[in-house]
């Protein structure tokens, strides 16, 4: 059975000379990884950067947890992330907690359309992007269904609890123009990665915030 799909990646995984296993989003499977055989060029491996949106012929079987993906073509050229490497570094953020947050099997309501909105929104951002994976960070709580209110936030973050109170309470635009110091930003992300991990059980260890350290701090 074949049936078409659109897939966010998320991580890749190589296997032998030219097969991947790609761990993605997507409407139809939720979080799940697709062995795909014969990547072996450079130009094919674009495909599968982070947080690309590809559409896809999932082969489905019955003797194998393990689905094959094949005729894998881009729904978005993403040509502002891919030209931006502060961009770049923010989606390799965001599909790392994506990847380490949401658990293989998992069928999150409405979690591939809320990502795929805000894959798009990034690419489309000319300037004041620098709290982008701040505000994604706050929303993706609610899209997993935690819905925090500001008190929540007290034990992870209680010396910072009057910016996050205002991140919760602004439109995205609003957000995106809080001025925030390198180091603030820093500690906010650090601290709602700590209020995600005290709701899923489990570490992140998420090693890409170490690369927006770098550029935003």
């Amino acid at each position: 059975m074949t049936v078409s799909a659109e897939l966010i990646v998320l991580h890749t995984t190589k296997v032998g000379e030219n097969s991947l296993v790609i761990h993605t989003l997507s409407r139809e499977y939720g979080r799940r990884s697709f062995l795909v055989r014969g990547v072996g060029k450079k130009s094919a491996m674009s495909l599968f950067l982070p947080m690309n949106v590809v559409e896809a012929d999932i082969t489905e079987s019955s003797r194998s947890t393990l689905f094959t993906a094949k005729n894998i073509v881009s729904r978005h050229s993403l040509v502002g992330i891919r030209n931006s490497v502060s961009k770049n570094s923010i989606t390799l953020f965001l599909s790392e907690v994506l990847y380490r947050t949401v658990k293989d099997g998992a069928m999150e309501q409405g979690l591939f359309e809320w990502c795929e909105k805000n894959i798009l929104l990034l690419d489309a951002m000319e300037s004041d992007f620098s709290n982008f994976h701040i505000r994604f960070l706050l929303e993706l709580t609610v899209v997993l269904g935690f819905s925090p209110a500001t008190d929540d936030f007290l034990p992870f973050a209680h010396d910072h609890i009057a910016v996050l109170d205002r991140f919760l309470k602004a439109s995205f635009s609003e957000s995106m123009l809080i001025p925030l110091s390198g180091p603030l930003r820093n500690a906010l992300a650090e601290e709602i990665l700590r209020y995600i991990e005290y709701h899923i059980e489990s570490s992140l260890n998420v090693n890409s915030l170490r690369v927006l350290r770098e550029l935003f701090g």
